[in-house]
């Protein structure tokens, strides 16, 4: 199995809007992330979002450069603030590749467990590869994309 891990693209300020949509360089920066992505073999079967605007609109322009006739949809267990044990037990059971969009602290709180790497750093409105063999027991780092 392969796991995605994108971080949103750059949002505008609440401020600006409180919904918090991409920005029009963020929307630019996660296309490009897509292009590489893809290039280097990205194509998720599934791909999750927090269901806050900037991360879904951060899997929709993934998935249309990765996968689109991939399952997008919303789940739980993605939200800034949740523990991430919550979405590796998931994992553990699920078979087919999948990305997820989300948010900090909780994307590198999940790459530090995944990897048991207390040191492991997820790139800002980035995206990290991982691949596991023994059903989310023990993942590897295959690749990581900085934004532009």
């Amino acid at each position: 199995m392969r796991l995605f891990l994108a971080h949103h693209a750059d949002a505008v300020g609440p401020d600006v809007d409180p919904r918090r949509p991409l920005s029009a360089p963020g929307v630019a920066s996660m296309e490009q992330v897509g292009r590489v992505a893809a290039a280097r073999g990205a194509r998720p079967d599934v791909f999750w979002h927090s269901g806050k605007l900037r991360a879904k609109q951060t899997a929709e322009i993934l998935w249309r450069a990765c996968n689109p006739l991939a399952t997008l949809s919303a789940t739980r267990d993605l939200q800034p603030g949740d523990p991430p044990m919550w979405i590796r037990d998931r994992l553990r059971a699920e078979p087919r590749d999948l990305l997820l969009a989300g948010h900090y602290p909780h994307l590198p709180r999940l790459l530090e467990l995944l990897l048991d790497d207390p040191a492991a750093e997820f790139p800002q409105h980035g995206m990290v590869a991982l691949s596991t063999s023994d059903e989310g027991e023990t993942w590897t780092e295959e690749w990581r994309i900085e934004a532009p």
